[in-house]
């Protein structure tokens, strides 16, 4: 079999024409050189050099082989490279879910940041839900989502970067405004305004208000948390937002931010990716990078 190292031999030859210079580059005596060309040329069963005591030519056919194996040595040097440069953070391009209640409040303060330590990064952005999301990390079609916790997350690495609490939110002129804090019981009155069945968002303000779906008046199926933003806004009710949203909330200074009296933090976000998954090293880099930027964010 043609080993590589025949070939290092041999591409040596040709540049020097020489066989001793050619072994003092490969670092081997000149006898294990010679050995090594007769044995690629035995393989080849075709004479690649024409050799004598004053010179070293190369054959016809010496010359297509020789190119070849140019080609040949750089390709698997190009694979080498291809095969360490995993090695470096954020290498190569990463698809990750987002949740649509994180994606909008969280790209903002974490994208610039990014693509300043990383400007090379190429990163693809997939919204869904979160059990359709883990269901694409499952199966390999994403490499890594951003979801909120609580959730169920088996057999897949979950890496915590945030945490924050809810508030609800009421125009200025609505007398719950100026609470210092609002109870489950108040919110329970004030016409709470969630989202439809299967956002998680709706699950986890539930569950840290210790409310039932029966106790919300108001579920929109295919409405936005933005538009339900809007609604709370116009005096159709109140509803629950992440920290991070407020400050892209139009109208800031129309409305208050009321937080609850249920103890916080309300939600956590985590990056999840599969167990086997062979670049999780940039998964961890990516959650500290989100960590500080949004700490950055908030001091």
């Amino acid at each position: 079999m043609i080993t590589l190292r025949q070939l290092e031999f041999a591409l040596a030859v040709a540049k020097h024409k020489h066989f001793k210079r050619a072994a003092e580059e490969c670092n081997i005596s000149q006898s294990a050189l010679s050995l090594g060309i007769a044995e690629l040329e035995r393989q080849l069963d075709t004479q690649i050099f024409e050799r004598n005591n004053k010179q070293v030519l190369i054959t016809p056919i010496g010359e297509e082989l020789i190119e070849r194996a140019l080609r040949v040595l750089s390709e698997v040097n190009d694979l080498t490279t291809r095969a360490h440069s995993h090695q470096i953070a954020l290498a190569y391009p990463m698809a990750i879910g987002i949740i649509p209640t994180i994606a909008p409040y969280l790209l903002p303060k974490v994208l610039p940041v990014l693509k300043a330590r990383y400007p090379s990064f190429k990163l693809s952005i997939i919204e869904k839900q979160t059990e359709r999301l883990i269901e694409q990390v499952r199966y390999g079609h994403i490499d890594t989502a951003i979801i909120a916790l609580p959730y169920a997350v088996d057999g897949l690495h979950s890496f915590e970067f945030w945490a924050e609490d809810f508030f609800a939110i009421f125009p200025n002129n609505d007398p719950k405004a100026n609470l210092p804090h609002i109870t489950s019981s108040e919110l329970a009155r004030s016409n709470l305004l969630l989202l439809g069945e299967g956002h998680c968002l709706t699950d986890q303000a539930l569950s840290v208000c210790a409310m039932d779906q029966h106790e919300v008046k108001s579920n929109f199926f295919d409405a936005s948390l933005n538009t339900i933003i809007q609604m709370a806004i116009a005096g159709m009710g109140t509803t629950l937002v992440p920290k991070m949203a407020l400050d892209q909330i139009s109208n800031l200074d129309t409305i208050s931010a009321v937080p609850l009296a249920e103890r916080g933090p309300h939600r956590k976000l985590a990056f999840i990716t599969r167990l086997n998954y062979a670049r999780v090293n940039d998964v961890k880099l990516l959650s500290q990078i989100f960590s500080k930027a949004l700490a950055d964010h908030d001091a």
